[in-house]
């Protein structure tokens, strides 16, 4: 009896870990996540906050890149204001509308979801799109009041940034039915905008800075194609060409490798133009984990590893990104041109 009990005691100690496990998902709206009827949890997984990161960082990289930005309590404050408004408000609002028109895929690859399993009505998902929607656009306006911008620079931004995520989404053109394009767009929306809005906000975007962070969004295609692995079926039933679905899941996750490293070597050669040498052998030492984590995870098994792949790598990925940003605040050449 002694090892049954003690299984039992094993088993009963392991269902508050996995309910916790499972409620940090439902929290951070990852999949695996924990059913709720608190409507305000439900609020929150559809916006995704573990999507937030990349452009809280993307705003650090652009304020860093302005070469503009002083530790003094209006700039911290403008900056925060600054990463409210990229993630939880206008990240918040793409995800929430992605989630509203993928319900029928989210219906066969996730059916736990809050809109499919009915958990939330589409009236109520709909004042949260118009909400989160007008007050980024809100938060936007008032920074470029604060920075006395004849040009509302960050405002456009955000204008930009939420039509794309509009018709990334929404028929009848949505991007995301093109694996490239639509991989490119998410890429681009997560690495550059937020880069742009933080460097807009201290200092002035350059049309040099916005072709690097563009060519640094190639990076990012690669990031996005991973996050389409959990939606293999429903994307092929519904007829969306996503790059696993084009190409089969080994192939795409030697397409996502490819796109991370190839674009980050390239910003290695751009920081050597630019006479950034101790910037590109760190970012050379950062490229090198990422790679060994690909071979690890990625291209073993994407579908089973693809969370702790970009656990893994991704840190790597962000704390290049900062270094590319804090070189090129510091290049003069960079700032002339």
């Amino acid at each position: 009896m002694a090892p049954l009990a003690g299984s039992l005691t094993k088993k009963s100690a392991d269902v508050p870990e996995a309910h916790a496990v499972s409620d940090a998902r439902q929290l951070l709206g990852i999949k695996g996540a924990a059913e709720t009827s608190s409507i305000w949890k439900l609020r929150l997984q559809l916006m995704k906050p573990i999507t937030w990161i990349p452009l809280l960082w993307g705003v650090i990289c652009g304020a860093a890149a302005s070469g503009n930005y002083h530790w003094k309590l209006e700039d911290v404050i403008a900056a925060i204001a600054c990463m409210v408004m990229s993630g939880p408000l206008l990240a918040g609002y793409t995800q929430t509308i992605n989630d509203y028109y993928d319900r029928e895929i989210d219906a066969i690859n996730e059916p736990n979801r809050p809109i499919p399993s009915g958990a939330i009505s589409l009236a109520q998902v709909k004042v949260q799109i118009f909400t989160l929607l007008c007050a980024g656009l809100g938060v936007a306006y008032c920074l470029d009041l604060w920075a006395k911008h004849k040009t509302p620079s960050v405002f456009l931004l955000a204008l930009g940034g939420s039509f794309v995520s509009y018709i990334y989404s929404a028929p009848p053109i949505k991007l995301k039915q093109n694996g490239w394009l639509g991989n490119y767009a998410l890429g681009a929306s997560y690495i550059a905008l937020p880069w742009w809005a933080g460097q807009a906000l201290f200092g002035q975007l350059t049309w040099t800075t916005a072709f690097l962070t563009l060519a640094y969004s190639l990076a990012g295609l690669g990031i996005a194609v991973i996050n389409d692995f959990k939606s293999v079926e429903g994307d092929k039933e519904l007829g969306l060409q996503s790059l696993p679905v084009v190409f089969g899941i080994k192939k795409a996750s030697w397409i996502s490798a490819g796109m991370i490293d190839i674009f980050q070597l390239g910003m290695v050669v751009v920081l050597i133009l630019i006479g950034q040498h101790l910037a590109s052998v760190i970012l050379v030492l950062l490229i090198i984990p990422q790679i060994t984590f690909q071979d690890i995870w990625l291209l073993r098994d994407p579908l089973a590893f693809d969370v702790k792949y970009q656990a893994s790598a991704q840190p790597f990925l962000i704390l290049g990104m900062l270094v590319t940003a804090l070189a090129i605040g510091h290049s003069q050449l960079i700032q002339v041109l």
